[in-house]
């Protein structure tokens, strides 16, 4: 697959806050411990990055240390994706500018375009940016999910350099995998890495990597390298981790973990809100019998 942009652990990482903004200091070594615990690619202000609630100047704040604090090292993968086109476009033509090496795109969420109208979206956002897109499929969230026959559709798109995959449905994961052997496959869920690698998947771009970024890296290279009884040890081992991680909305426990881990994440965005004692509780005895703590 002469397009895809990384093998291995992509991490979906968190940003910092601080009361008035973005804590780029926190940030950059964030992304430090990212890079010595084997991560393989930054994806830098995906939803577990909370964009949403950032400014533009925030995002490209964000994006611009990730750039400078990543320095070549691995590629570094901007989410950029909205509901609305242009805006899209606008935004990704930021993120080049700041030297993004590549894109993660959610599909067009709340207006729910057609399958033909994502086929469309794409195509227009690569052709005015000219940068590789890592297409989101996440149902769960966006209330849209993209086919495979869409998906074989946008595969013509040279700039179509991935799909990461978050339906959790093995079935449609499979025909994907079938219709579009070209289109590097990554795993949006944590818990199902060793099934979509098994498809012929490259990797993830993960949650649970912002906590355990070795193990998660490991875990993929371990199955690509020919090790699938490592792998599967590995998936078994992460995946009580992974249940608490996605115990409330992502990315409220991943940045309590970082927290107690003595990462200074700051505070969460509204609506966003601080973690349930009882479940706090649950994902703190989690991490020490992992041995984060």
């Amino acid at each position: 697959m002469a397009n895809a942009i990384f093998k291995g652990s992509g991490v979906a990482i968190v940003t910092p806050f601080t009361e008035d903004g973005v804590n780029l200091k926190a940030y950059g070594e964030l992304i430090e411990f990212q890079l010595s615990e084997g991560t393989d690619a930054i994806v830098a202000c995906g939803t577990t990055g909370e964009p949403s609630t950032m400014s533009a100047e925030e995002k490209r704040q964000t994006i611009r240390r990730a750039v400078e604090a990543v320095n070549g090292r691995v590629p570094v993968i901007a989410g950029t994706g909205g509901n609305d086109t242009k805006h899209v476009i606008e935004d990704s033509l930021a993120a080049k500018e700041l030297g993004a090496d590549a894109l993660l795109i959610v599909t067009p969420y709340y207006n729910k375009a057609t399958q033909g109208g994502m086929v469309e979206h794409y195509n227009m956002i690569t052709r005015e940016v000219g940068l590789p897109v890592i297409i989101y499929n996440v149902p769960v969230r966006t209330g849209l999910n993209m086919l495979p026959s869409t998906l074989f559709e946008l595969s013509k798109n040279p700039l179509i350099a991935g799909m990461k995959e978050a339906s959790a449905n093995i079935e449609q994961i499979t025909e994907m995998a079938r219709l579009c052997p070209d289109v590097p496959l990554y795993s949006g869920n944590d818990d199902h890495i060793l099934p979509l690698l098994s498809l012929g998947g490259l990797g993830v771009i993960s949650v649970l990597a912002n906590v355990a970024p070795r193990d998660t890296h490991e875990l993929v290279m371990a199955f690509l390298n020919g090790d699938i009884n490592r792998s599967r040890v590995l998936q078994f081992k992460v995946n009580p981790l992974v249940k608490n991680l996605f115990s409330e909305v992502n990315p409220i426990p991943v940045k309590t973990a970082l927290g107690l881990m003595g990462y200074d994440v700051g505070p969460l965005r509204m609506p966003l809100t601080p973690m349930e004692e009882a479940n706090k509780a649950k994902l703190e005895a989690c991490m020490k019998e992992y041995g984060l703590l």
